[in-house]
């Protein structure tokens, strides 16, 4: 039918369902039904120990690490759920908030027979809605009629794991004068899998046949809009946009991929692990998600929609310069961008310069 949801539209869906609770079938080989461990309850953890087979819960290996069990999957574990957990102990495995004060949660009994597809597919499903990375998963005979009979979206293993970018489609574009760097105008894109726009600063008249002075500033409602001190990205967005200004023009690209991809709620979990003595690094990890979780192509396919095919990229990381050349952008130069060091980040910005390479 013409009016049925495409593959796109489905995977929208399935990311609104699990950040409300709604389980979401998955068909692969086989099939499953899955809950976001963040959003579970009790009523549909009830329901699910009531359905015929074995519960597992899937996490990620960096997760593992943490809870000393074994990731027989290399990427992730898959863990039985004990008769006696409750929601409690879902809740536990997924979330690290407790894990200092209750370190001992097994023995856990990790599986290593059998394919992992399907969870791995639901602890994508589970990141891309923003989520902690960890999951409910139930193997179904039936899968299709399971979904019928409880009006549930089904998507497919394959498309819950490709790694296709969305089309970026550009909504609208206006005159903006700004402050730090004069002249600009601000372009719109929506992307099609429903999920955050993304916006791209065009400040004066850059010449597409020339490299333009680029910055790739990820959201940091934090920094950006609350002046916080414990990152540096409001001053680093404030200095690129005066360079930008003082040299009469540039692109920065504002994309929505708070906290390097995971979302504000697990920055400010990762903020709480920092609190308890765990650097950047570490809180990801403990929390199951890897350093950075960002999509470059993102930016790369924006500027590419705008004409430019050369950037002189402003970064301190030497990582997103190859990054952006791997998306078919030639970088002609690292311009460095070293604002916003102040006492409370000091810690923060050595880790990174340490642990992820910024020359700081």
């Amino acid at each position: 039918m013409a009016f049925a949801p495409d593959i796109t539209e489905r995977l929208a869906r399935a990311r609104a369902d699990l950040r409300m609770g709604v389980p979401v079938v998955l068909e692969g080989e086989g099939g499953a039904v899955m809950l976001a461990a963040e959003t579970l309850d009790r009523a549909r953890l009830a329901d699910l120990r009531a359905t015929a087979g074995l519960p597992v819960l899937a996490i990620t290996a960096r997760r593992a690490e943490t809870l000393k069990a074994i990731a027989y999957d290399g990427d992730l574990a898959r863990i039985a759920l004990p008769p006696e957990a409750g929601l409690d102990w879902v809740r536990a495995m997924a979330d690290p908030a407790d894990d200092l004060r209750a370190p001992l949660k097994g023995p856990h009994r990790t599986l290593r027979e059998g394919p992992s597809d399907l969870h791995r597919a639901a602890i994508a499903l589970t990141k891309s809605a923003r989520l902690l990375p960890a999951a409910l998963v139930l193997p179904l005979d039936d899968p299709r009629a399971f979904a019928a009979a409880n009006d549930l979206t089904v998507v497919t293993v394959q498309a819950a794991l490709a790694e296709a970018l969305a089309v970026l489609n550009k909504v609208v574009s206006a005159p903006l004068p700004l402050a730090l760097a004069g002249k600009g105008r601000l372009h719109v894109f929506r992307p099609d899998d429903g999920g955050e726009e993304h916006y791209a600063v065009e400040i004066g008249r850059p010449d597409r046949a020339l490299p333009v002075l680029t910055r790739l500033h990820s959201a940091c409602f934090t920094g950006d809009i609350l002046g916080s001190l414990k990152c540096d990205c409001g001053p680093q967005l404030h200095a690129a946009l005066a360079q930008m200004g003082k040299e009469g023009s540039g692109v920065l690209l504002y994309l929505n991929q708070e906290g390097r991809g995971i979302g504000l709620a697990n920055k400010m979990r990762a903020y709480s692990l920092q609190d308890e003595g765990f650097d950047t690094v570490e809180a990801n990890h403990r929390l199951g998600f890897e350093d950075d979780e960002r999509d470059f192509r993102l930016g790369a396919a924006i500027l590419r929609q705008m004409g430019f095919s050369q950037i002189r990229l402003m970064t301190n990381n030497p990582a997103k310069v190859t990054r952006m050349q791997l998306c078919g952008l030639n970088v002609t130069e690292r311009v460095p961008l070293r604002a916003g060091r102040n006492p409370h980040n000091d810690g923060y910005l050595a880790t990174k310069s340490r642990k992820s390479g910024h020359l700081l």
